[in-house]
């Protein structure tokens, strides 16, 4: 009798720690990448009261099986479940979720250990480290390679969107000095020809360069037509400041160039001069020149419509906001319209990740049976999933399931309880064999 009763008290002790996990698992139906747990319970070891015997044909006697007697149950594990949570969007720029496998990788200091995480709320602190809710840097790539795309072989480092030892200053992105200008549209071929001494202008497109420290100046392209006869037409064309005349003190801006068109109006002779940008010293940037092209160009009689279509270069801005992408890649967008990669996120894949265990504030850390941290992977390579911007990653507990299982657990409880009690009984009958 006093097996049954150390039987049921195995089974509560049992069945109060799947509670427990239970417990855990419903407090944590919000918490943001949270992964849940189960319980499975496994028998402890049985006494044997009679082995088995087998049977003899000699004497037409069956065999026997073993008599044995179980001594209760006990938790034989606590599993991670690992399948993916419904993503909630947010709408914030910093929220991810990861659609697939793998980790966010954090770390709270040089000194700390790698940990990592399925919760994607992410935020910038002062100054400028993407850090997780609690505080620990995100990590991922800055350094980048010849072509501009950043170097995933590298080891990880924590992300900071204003500033880094690869990139310096991110907060500014630097002017981009002009040196190509293309235009298109109509030339009226109802001007009159002025002939090549002629000084008028009989249309003006202005347009807008930069030199290699960011500073604007407005020129303008000054066409007019100088003859026309059976084989074609000629257009001439000189580039002048904005003021409408040549200013030598600041501007050598070349020669007059000419652009030619056939009987049908279109170019045959695009012209692709070199517009020279000779500065003043006092501005401190270097001179410049300009490659003008003409060859989208046509003629006929319609109102003249040329207009700059590709003219590069651009001033000094200023950070303004930032996207990532399902990539990773996060891009900065300056006030001047241009776009610069700050940083690329990486993930951590595991050979098992419900081997990893948890460490609080939604972490985990590698362990023997999870597999260990080699390197970084790049969203969408290696195994791992595509980043969802905008979203976070949901619980994956299920409430239908949890109280299903928390009334079996309830019951089984109850059960072990009943079998306490009714031992007690039959021992207090014993007890009172002797009265």
């Amino acid at each position: 009798m006093m097996k049954s009763m150390f039987s049921g008290v195995s089974g509560l002790r049992a069945h109060q720690q799947r509670m427990d996990v239970i417990g855990n698992n419903v407090a944590n139906v919000n918490t943001v990448g949270f992964k849940s747990s189960r319980v499975t319970f496994q028998e402890v070891f049985n006494q044997t009261l009679s082995g088995a015997s087998a049977p003899d044909s000699s004497t037409s006697r069956g065999g026997t099986n073993p008599i044995q007697v179980g001594l209760g149950t006990s938790v034989g594990s606590v599993d991670t479940m690992m399948s993916t949570g419904s993503p909630e969007r947010t709408d914030n720029a910093t929220d991810l979720s990861i659609s697939g496998a793998g980790f966010f990788i954090v770390r709270g200091s040089s000194a700390d250990t790698y940990k990592f995480t399925r919760a994607g709320n992410f935020g910038l602190d002062k100054l400028g480290n993407l850090v997780s809710g609690s505080g620990y840097c995100v990590y991922g790539w800055q350094k980048k390679n010849e072509d501009g795309s950043f170097d995933t072989e590298s080891p990880v480092e924590p992300i900071n969107l204003y500033a880094d030892s690869s990139n310096g200053n991110k907060r500014i992105i630097a002017a981009n000095v002009t040196t190509r200008a293309a235009f298109s549209g109509n030339l009226n071929a109802s001007n009159e020809a002025l002939g090549a001494g002629a000084t008028d202008t009989q249309f003006a497109v202005p347009f807008s360069v930069y030199d290699a420290l960011g500073n604007s100046y407005e020129l303008s392209v000054n066409f007019k037509k100088v003859s026309a006869d059976d084989t074609g037409t000629t257009w001439e064309y000189t580039v002048t400041h904005d003021n409408g005349t040549d200013t030598p003190d600041t501007y050598a801006l070349g020669e007059a160039g000419q652009v030619k068109f056939d009987t049908k109006g279109k170019i045959i002779e695009g012209s692709a001069n070199t517009c020279k940008v000779d500065l003043d010293p006092a501005t401190g940037a270097a001179d410049f020149d300009i490659n003008l092209n003409f060859n989208n160009l046509t003629m006929f009689a319609a109102d003249s419509s040329v207009v700059p279509s590709d003219v590069n270069g651009y001033s000094t801005g200023t950070l303004t906001t930032f996207s990532i992408g399902s990539d990773g890649i996060i891009t900065g967008i300056y006030s001047n319209g241009e776009q610069q990669s700050l940083g690329c996120i990486a993930l951590a894949s595991f050979s098992n990740p419900a081997g990893l265990e948890k460490v609080g504030d939604n972490l985990f850390i590698p362990t023997t049976n999870s597999g260990n941290f080699t390197k970084g992977l790049a969203a969408g390579t290696g195994g791992t999933g595509t980043l969802t911007p905008g979203t976070l990653e949901m619980s994956n507990v299920d409430l239908s399931s949890e109280f299903t299982n928390m009334i079996i657990t309830q019951r089984g409880f109850q059960a072990n309880s009943r079998i306490i009690t009714t031992s007690d009984e039959m021992l207090q009958e014993l007890v009172n064999l002797k009265r």
